[in-house]
Order: C-alpha cells, then sequence, then structure tokens
C-alpha cells in the first residue's frame, strides 16, 4: 500500500511535468512515448519488484499474436492467451505465494493490462477484419486500422499514467493524446465562433486535478477511519447474529458496505487525477459550456450513491472496467450476453469463491430489477408524487441489494459466504426468483448490434 500511494504521488508529479515540458509543442511523440513507457516501466519494477516480469512477459506475448496471428482470429487468441495468463497468475498467487504477501501482489497491473489487450485485439480486428458497415457506430469510431509499433504498444500497455492503477482507455484515445490532437479533436464537435470565440480555447485541467485530489483525501480520510472501525467479518459474527434482528442486520450491512468504499473512491479517482495531470482524460463541453475531465473517470460518486437501479449503480461504479466488458463480451457474446459478461468480470478479479457468489447473484438481480422495471415502472409515472414514492422505494431496495450481492466479494471465502447468505435468510435469491416466475420477461433488445449502416438509414428516415 505504500508503494502504491508513493508511486501514484510521485507519477503525479511526473504528470504535470510531462504535460508542461513534454508537450505535444516541445517534444516529438516518440521522445513522449519512450518516457511515458520508461517511467511506467520503473513504477512496476519498484512496486513489485522480479515479479514485475508477469507484466513483461504478457505483453511481448501477445504482442507476438498481434503481428503473426490473422486478423479474423486475432482477438480470439489475444484474448484468450490474456485471460488464461491472468487466470494462471491469480492460481499461483493463492496457492504457490499465498494471497496477502505485499510484494507478490502484482495482479492489478496485470488485470489493466489484460484489459488493454484486449481491447486493442478487438479493436484491430474491427478496423482491418471487418467491414465498415458491419460495425456499430462506436465500434466504427474505435476501430484500429493498422497494427502498432512496437514503441507505441508498450507505450499504450505500460506507460506511467494508468499501469499501477489503470484505468483502460481505448488505444485510437491515448495516441491521439500522445501526439497532441486529444483535446483538440473533442473541441472541434463544438461551434466556437457562435460562442464568441476567434479561436479554439485551450482548456487546463489544473482544477479537475485539484478537485479530484480533494476527493482523494477525503476518501483517504475516511479510509483510515470508518473502514477499519466498520469490517465487513463483523456481519457474520455469532454474537452478533445472535443478538440483533433481522432490520438491524440489514442497516449495519449497509453501514460496512459503504465503509468498505472509500479505498476504491481513493486508489480510481487518484488514477484518474494522474492522467488529467499529464492532459488526458478530456472529454468535451457539457451543455452549461464546463470543460470536461472524465474520459477515464472510474466512477460516479453522485450518481452511485443516489442510483435507483441495479443497472445505474453498476455503470457509474468502475465505469471503465463496465466499458470493456461491453466491448469485448457484451457487445460480441452470440447468445446470453449479460450472463457471459458477469461470468467474465468474475474470471477477470480472480479465482476466489466469493467473487462467483458476487457475480452470479448480480446476474439473478439484474434479470429481476429489469422485469420489475419493464413490468411496473410505468404505473409511476402519471404523477409527481407516484415518482418520488417509487424514486424512494428503489432507491432503498437497490443499496439494500447491492450491498447483499457484494459481500461474498469482500469475504472471498465459501464458509464465511454461505453463513451470510443464511443470516439473510437467502432473501434476494427467493424474491429474484419469484419476480422472475411471476412477471413476464421482455426479450432483451440487442440494439448495440445493430450495425452502422442500419442505424444511418434510420436515423435518415426520421429525419
Amino acid at each position: 500500500q505504500i508503494n502504491f500511494v508513493a508511486c501514484q504521488l510521485f507519477a503525479l508529479l511526473a504528470a504535470f511535468w510531462f504535460r508542461i515540458y513534454l508537450g505535444p509543442s516541445h517534444a516529438s511523440s516518440a521522445v513522449r512515448h519512450a518516457f511515458a513507457t520508461l517511467f511506467g516501466i520503473y513504477f512496476a519494477v519498484f512496486c513489485f519488484g522480479w515479479y514485475s516480469i508477469h507484466l513483461f512477459v504478457l505483453v511481448m506475448m501477445n504482442y507476438g499474436i498481434m503481428n503473426m496471428a490473422s486478423i479474423p482470429n486475432i482477438h480470439r487468441y489475444s484474448f484468450v492467451v490474456a485471460m488464461g495468463y491472468l487466470t494462471l497468475c491469480h492460481i499461483s498467487r493463492i496457492y504457490i505465494f499465498h494471497y496477502g504477501i505485499l510484494t507478490t501482489d502484482f495482479s492489478g497491473p496485470l488485470m489493466i493490462i489484460t484489459q488493454k489487450i484486449t481491447t486493442l485485439a478487438c479493436q484491430l480486428h474491427d478496423g482491418i477484419g471487418r467491414q465498415a458497415e458491419e460495425l456499430t457506430a462506436e465500434q466504427n469510431r474505435l476501430a484500429v486500422k493498422t497494427r502498432p509499433s512496437l514503441l507505441e504498444y508498450l507505450s499504450y500497455l505500460l506507460n506511467f499514467m494508468s499501469i499501477i492503477a489503470g484505468p483502460c482507455s481505448n488505444y485510437k484515445d491515448y495516441i491521439a493524446f500522445i501526439e497532441g490532437r486529444h483535446v483538440h479533436m473533442k473541441l472541434l464537435e463544438v461551434n466556437w465562433k457562435q460562442k464568441g470565440y476567434d479561436r479554439l480555447p485551450d482548456p487546463s485541467p489544473t482544477g479537475a486535478v485539484m478537485y479530484k485530489l480533494c476527493i482523494t483525501l477525503v476518501s483517504l480520510i475516511l479510509f483510515l477511519t470508518l473502514t477499519k472501525n466498520f469490517p465487513m467479518a463483523y456481519i457474520i459474527d455469532n454474537e452478533f447474529l445472535d443478538k440483533t434482528p433481522f432490520l438491524s442486520r440489514l442497516g449495519y450491512l449497509y453501514v460496512v458496505t459503504q465503509a468498505a468504499k472509500p479505498k476504491y473512491y481513493f486508489a480510481w479517482t487518484l488514477a484518474d487525477a494522474v492522467n488529467n495531470a499529464a492532459g488526458y482524460g478530456f472529454s468535451g463541453v457539457d451543455e452549461k459550456g464546463t470543460f470536461r475531465w472524465d474520459l477515464l473517470s472510474n466512477l460516479n460518486i453522485w450518481n452511485i450513491e443516489t442510483a435507483t437501479s441495479f443497472k445505474m449503480y453498476i455503470e457509474n461504479w468502475n465505469i471503465q472496467t463496465a466499458a470493456w466488458l461491453k466491448r469485448v463480451c457484451y457487445d460480441r457474446a452470440p447468445w446470453y450476453p449479460t450472463a457471459l459478461t458477469f461470468i467474465l468480470s468474475a474470471l477477470w478479479h480472480g479465482i476466489y469463491p466469493g467473487y462467483y457468489f458476487t457475480f452470479l447473484t448480480g446476474i439473478l438481480i439484474t434479470l429481476a430489477a429489469r422485469a420489475i422495471r419493464n413490468n411496473c415502472r410505468h404505473y409511476f409515472l402519471s404523477s409527481v408524487p407516484l415518482k418520488i414514492a417509487y424514486d424512494v422505494v428503489t432507491w432503498v431496495v437497490t443499496q439494500l441489494a447491492v450491498c447483499y450481492t457484494v459481500a461474498p466479494f469482500v469475504m472471498l471465502a465459501v464458509e464465511p459466504t454461505i453463513k451470510f447468505y443464511k443470516s439473510m435468510y437467502f432473501h434476494m435469491h427467493i424474491l429474484s426468483i419469484l419476480v422472475l416466475l411471476v412477471l413476464p420477461v421482455r426479450p432483451q433488445a440487442h440494439s448495440v448490434r445493430k450495425p452502422q449502416n442500419q442505424a444511418m438509414q434510420n436515423s435518415v428516415k426520421s429525419k
């Protein structure tokens, strides 16, 4: 943990220096790639010592696949090798090196690199191996038309801004950032002459970085005070279970789940700030004319804490991982995309049974929540009081459902997970099954698979 914080703080300083002294107007793309790569390698070695060799082995193995595999199969081979290697490392950390030895905890960076490898492979397959009319609008926008050079590939996977804590970004966005086109591409989407500008503005990330650093500071304080005082293990303590009524246990479950969040808020927001400090992460201008630096943001805290649906909660938690799952699995799965996406998410996280309890429970609750929303929500939209009542009830149910679902993710093992669910009387499982048995389930519209030309034709017809 100390190494992680030290590296991220040093990366933050290096990012400011990188933007000021090695900006696109001061250094060539090759120099920027080389600096970002070398510093990333240094951070990996500093944090994980010789175990960092796993990162480099996986990177070079997939570079070979990218250059030698046939384009129609490049995404399949890259996916199998990257996920296979990651899974073997997860297994080795548990059964060989024993989870908890900090020097061997290299799985975090390996997970991020796996995301990037598979993302690039899929986007390269889209750009070279498929016709434009076969792609969705997003796939066409992100498609990579040429294989990257070794330096570009290493920079994308190992750069110092994201090697420790991510997040995963799209290859084309990263290359545009290195080449100095990243901000201009977003600014050109706005007609600045109508807004009274003679030339394109020059948005600075300093304000966004300072704001995110304030969030990290608050999160750190909460982690050091709140998290340690409300351990998740207490909810399965025998004395607690014997003396505490069911509703009180539900309330305490919400409290301990809230207490577990600050460490994620801290790590992800700090990682976002590091990228912004380097000038990466500009996402455009909102309706109020405010410059936005949330292209790489991994969470939206307000939307998480006010979520009124399981889907809304998931979409705002670990955002970049959710985007990765959508692009490499959900959009490409031939059948059962929701189930396959949850299973891939569990496999990517590791092999602890608790992960699979969480994600399999998540499948059930997601399907039940979707059925309730499709069949019931429209009855509560006729008046403001009904809508408010609906939002309050769905907020409470969503927050408790999330707590119920993620508890095994923290407990990890089978025995405490079963003990926890028994103490909760498996109520969310039972309610979800009853909902799916009683309410009709509408076929899910998989609009993301609609080819770009079909979407364009529909847009022309509507006009």
